[in-house]
């Protein structure tokens, strides 16, 4: 019975409800400030943005979570666009309670993006590879008031 509760949680729900990725999240660590905001889903669709800020540098990405398809059961998945550049499309492979992962894997990079959510705590990673290297990229947000900034 455990074995089967396991793979049910980690197969893909095509359409999985991501309310609990809503709101404005800060991340302050490794001497970096990174800001993503995500909308509530309506009609399926969330729009996102990201800001970091590093080493006196800022850079952006505006994505979204939307139906690959115009059929209202159309699944859904991630649509990246870092720094203005073409949107790359990340279908949702799994997803269970407070988690979820998109993947691309004719993508070098970010090939994987993982969302999973703790109480206020809002955990991100990118994985994929970079010169033949496998690299993972990790970000732990917290829950804060819209614009908020790290202490300086």
């Amino acid at each position: 019975m455990l074995t089967l509760l396991m793979i049910t949680a980690l197969q893909a729900d095509p359409r999985p409800d991501l309310r609990w990725m809503a709101g404005y999240w800060l991340s302050c660590e490794d001497g970096r400030e990174v800001s993503e905001t995500w909308t509530d889903p309506r009609l399926g669709l969330m729009a996102g943005t990201s800001v970091t800020v590093r080493g006196g540098r800022v850079g952006f990405e505006l994505s979204r979570i939307a139906p690959t398809g115009p059929a209202p059961d159309a699944p859904l998945a991630y649509f990246a666009q870092p720094e203005g550049m073409a949107v790359t499309v990340f279908p949702v492979v799994a997803s269970g309670p407070n988690q979820v992962t998109f993947e691309q894997p004719a993508h070098d990079f970010p090939r994987r993006i993982v969302y999973e959510r703790a109480g206020d705590m809002l955990s991100a990673r990118i994985e994929g590879d970079i010169d033949g290297e496998t690299r993972t990229i990790r970000w732990r947000f917290r829950t804060a008031e819209l614009n908020a900034r790290c202490p300086a």
